[in-house]
């Protein structure tokens, strides 16, 4: 993931995830999906084992992709935990928590972007509550913390996600993921248009809101994103 203003088109994020929780199947998807558009891969700290979990993204990075944990747990402890869990699987990009200087340390000795959460956050599928202004000043404390980028549930958003997107994007001067319930061709269109530097698609895969099977999916969103030919 880049900057935003280094990223020309924003970087579609597989996750193999379905309600925030990772698909029993995963590997399976993975293996027949590894030779799709997409470069970069992930999945959420539950429900599969350390053992399991470290053997896919090792398949992963063998195959090339850039690798994601995204971890849906709003406290410090639980974000450390997720943060040792991506430094044992060697992930690239730890996804979610709350900003911590504490997990904001231990990622930057591992050599893990961390991406954490803004915003006040319930629920698993997680619900996105507060004001874009706090948000934002969130999101600037924890750059300065350490922090690489923002991970932003703005399609969980109880208010006008929109709008929310296209302010903290502008706002912020790094990397910032659009994570979370994208499920049409129209919520594509806003992305191009707030031109984040990522976004993810999890769930919208498996209820095959982009077309049939997983890999045409996949194929048919980097595509549509790029501006390039698409049947929809």
């Amino acid at each position: 993931m880049q900057k935003n203003e280094e990223c020309k088109k924003p970087q579609l994020v597989v996750m193999l995830t379905y309600n925030d929780l990772t698909v029993a199947n995963a590997e399976e998807i993975f293996e027949e999906c590894k030779c799709s558009d997409a470069q970069i891969w992930g999945f959420k700290e539950k429900p599969l084992p350390i053992d399991r979990m470290k053997a896919l993204y090792g398949k992963m990075k063998s195959c090339g992709k850039t690798t994601c944990l995204e971890v849906v747990a709003y406290t410090e402890d639980e974000g450390m935990e997720g943060a040792r869990i991506a430094a044992e699987c060697v992930c690239d990009v730890l996804m979610g928590t709350k900003f911590s200087s504490k997990i904001a340390d231990f990622c930057r000795l591992h050599n893990i972007k961390y991406m954490p959460f803004v915003g006040t956050i319930t629920g698993r599928p997680s619900v996105l509550a507060g004001t874009p202004e706090e948000m934002i000043a969130e999101a600037l404390d924890a750059l300065k913390g350490g922090a690489y980028g923002i991970d932003l549930l703005g399609y969980r958003y109880v208010g006008d996600a929109l709008d929310l997107n296209k302010r903290i994007t502008a706002a912020v001067p790094a990397p910032v993921c659009i994570a979370g319930s994208i499920d049409s061709y129209e919520r594509l269109d806003e992305i191009i248009e707030t031109s984040p530097s990522a976004f993810t698609i999890g769930s919208a895969f498996f209820n095959h809101k982009f077309g049939g099977d997983i890999k045409n999916q996949i194929n048919s969103v980097c595509r549509y994103v790029a501006n390039e030919p698409v049947k929809v």
